[in-house]
């Protein structure tokens, strides 16, 4: 039996984009792949905006929270995706080569629930596809 291909989803703060999209994908690809988030400047939580959203969708949040991209760097990652545009400029270097990719998504921190909402969706209709794509699922 093959390992599960290890996503890890990278944006600057790592408390909303990139949360809703490691929940996503593991959801999603369950069977397939594992997705980690990270941040290249963490935020102290995840915000309550993401969460809420995710909530909404039926989605588990309890494992969700804001990582340094530095507690991810020994993990056998496939595939690193970039959120934002921040992210993808500072994307740092792993100890292995590393396919990447860029899928940006609006930020919608300090926004009311719905834009939150319509990020999540986002994400489900748009980085789901990029990442079967990228890693051949």
């Amino acid at each position: 039996m093959s390992r599960l291909k290890t996503v890890l989803v990278l944006c600057t703060g790592n408390s909303c984009r990139s949360q809703m999209g490691e929940a996503i994908l593991n959801h999603e690809l369950a069977g397939l792949a594992r997705a980690l988030s990270a941040g290249t400047a963490p935020q102290p939580k995840v915000a309550d905006g993401a969460i809420e959203a995710l909530r909404l969708a039926g989605l588990p949040t309890d494992d969700l929270y804001p990582k340094q991209v530095e507690a991810v760097m020994r993990e056998d990652i496939d595939l690193v995706v970039s959120v934002c545009d921040n992210a993808r400029e500072s994307c740092p270097i792993f100890p292995r080569p590393v396919k990447r990719i860029h899928v940006g998504f609006h930020d919608p921190h300090g926004e009311p629930l719905d834009s939150f909402i319509r990020v999540r969706d986002d994400i489900r209709a748009r980085l789901v596809p990029a990442v079967r794509e990228a890693l051949g699922l």
